[in-house]
């Protein structure tokens, strides 16, 4: 299968292009985006890595800029390394990563990627043979770590890095000021937030919803580009922040406790297996 089949866009407008990945049919399915800039475009999350996104990219003539000029400078940021965001990364010259979870690419740490592809998620094989049990999120190095407060230059839009750990350790969220969008995630996502995986930490996340919060408050967000499912706008994001934080409690806490026990054991052997 080309990668012109395994992928499909949808334009935004403002240089914005929404991906994602055809034939892997999950929740977990990561939404890809393409930010356009004056002089460098960037990625934001690269999928599970099945077909090359910058094939798909430069095929579907959306790395050409409009004088007909050669492509711009191509930078992929994953918003964190888990696997249905950083399978893809594999296939980029130029990859960002928040500093907490370069080593976990670097190594291609499969458990906190937390590697969990099943056959039936995938409805049309990526090429003949292919089986999940195949599947692990390869080595990569990062030509760039991020911080907290690093600003990514397109030339006509700054996106300003926020560390917002509590999902993973490494989780950021990338900041449009200037447009007021929030590129998310999985910080945030109009779903359930996932907090029970390795790395994951409550307190963390209540501050990282707490920030957003105030992002809403001060004006600063008003369109939502998530890393799974749908956009929405500040008064969603405000709300599903806020709920976050009103049932992090005690129940919660020693109910993630357990299920993070339950996934953590779950990770280790399916990862065995593949590395067999």
């Amino acid at each position: 299968m080309s990668a012109l089949e395994w992928f499909a866009h949808k334009p935004l407008g403002g240089g914005i292009f929404w991906i994602q990945e055809r034939f892997y049919e999950s929740g977990n399915r990561a939404n890809i985006w393409l930010v356009r800039g004056s002089q460098r475009d960037v990625v934001i999350d690269a999928g599970l890595g099945l077909r090359s996104l910058p094939d798909y990219l430069r095929d579907a003539g959306l790395l050409a800029p409009a004088e007909g000029a050669g492509p711009r400078p191509l930078l992929a940021v994953a918003t964190h390394v888990h696997f249905d965001h950083s399978g893809g990364l594999q296939h980029f010259e130029e990859v960002a990563v928040h500093s907490a979870e370069a080593a976990a690419l670097l190594q291609g740490d499969n458990y906190e990627t937390v590697t969990w592809l099943s056959d039936r998620e995938v409805a049309r094989l990526p090429r003949p043979g292919w089986s999940a049990r195949q599947f692990r999120v390869p080595p990569v190095r990062p030509s760039r770590l991020l911080q907290e407060g690093d600003v990514i230059s397109l030339g006509d839009r700054q996106l300003t890095v926020m560390h917002m750990p509590g999902h993973s350790r490494g989780s950021i969220c990338l900041h449009d000021k200037d447009r007021k969008i929030l590129f998310s995630g999985d910080v945030v996502y109009d779903g359930s937030m996932i907090d029970w995986l390795p790395y994951s930490r409550i307190s963390d996340y209540v501050a990282s919803c707490q920030r957003l919060m105030e992002l809403v408050d001060r004006g600063l967000v008003e369109k939502v580009l998530p890393g799974h499912f749908n956009i929405f706008g500040a008064e969603r994001l405000y709300r599903l922040a806020s709920n976050y934080i009103s049932q992090a409690g005690v129940c919660h806490k020693i109910s993630t406790c357990a299920m993070r026990s339950i996934a953590s054991i779950a990770l280790r052997v399916t990862n065995s297996r593949i590395t067999s």
